[in-house]
């Protein structure tokens, strides 16, 4: 049997708080398959954008694991996590998280000058021009519309080639017509990557659009 891209298994996340210890996110097992995409959906607050974060690496657990590819999250440190997400993940953010001193194609360009890729700047030349971005490249972000901002971002995500893509509200900034084609690129973009693409959203009609919909409620998996 093929490993996994995501596994998490027996993962939880609690916080301690003046009134005491708070569960954001109740024991949940979840694997995830190559090629797979899926949804997660559910109210504000139902710990979402927590389990993205556990699953990127980007915070860490209280109980369980999760492994990517294979390679147990917990088993690394922060040099070595940072290193996986570089080859391993690309991520879209809601608010684009773009840095804001820096060109378009300066911010495609420094993740795959950091994971020391072969021929960095032809890859984010290319990445931005698949996003039709080509006429922008010297632009910074406070130049750009929101959806322009947003393909940006898509590009950066996608350049080094990563095996599995994790999307935080990828339209959850963006006006209805602009989400609508930001959505549109980003499933075509990963029907040719062949990336595997986990997504956070409050629109059922994009987690229609995914093959399968796992749905939180108080931060159990319902």
């Amino acid at each position: 049997m093929p490993t996994p891209v995501i596994e998490a298994r027996q993962l939880a996340k609690h916080v301690n708080s003046s009134e005491g210890t708070l569960t954001i996110l109740h024991v949940l097992d979840l694997v995830v398959k190559t090629g797979e995409t899926v949804a997660i959906v559910g109210a504000s607050g139902s710990g979402k954008s927590t389990l993205l974060g556990l699953l990127a690496g980007l915070d860490a657990a209280s109980e369980g694991q999760v492994l990517i590819n294979g390679v147990a999250l917990d088993s690394l440190d922060e040099d070595g996590r940072a290193a996986l997400r570089g080859k391993e993940i690309g991520f879209v953010f809601q608010s684009f998280q773009l840095l804001p001193a820096f060109t378009a194609l300066e911010n495609v360009l420094l993740p795959l000058e950091l994971a020391e890729r072969d021929n960095p700047e032809q890859l984010a030349l290319a990445a931005l021009s698949r996003v039709g971005l080509q006429h922008r490249l010297s632009h910074t972000p406070s130049r750009l519309s929101g959806g322009e901002q947003q393909r940006v971002a898509i590009a950066r995500a996608f350049a080094p080639g990563p095996k599995l893509l994790l999307a935080d509200e990828p339209t959850g900034n963006l006006d209805s017509a602009t989400g609508e084609r930001i959505i549109d690129l980003l499933f075509e973009l990963n029907r040719e990557a062949g990336t595997t693409l986990v997504l956070v959203t409050h629109d059922p009609v994009l987690a229609a659009r995914c093959s399968r919909t796992l749905k939180l409620e108080g931060g159990r998996l319902a």
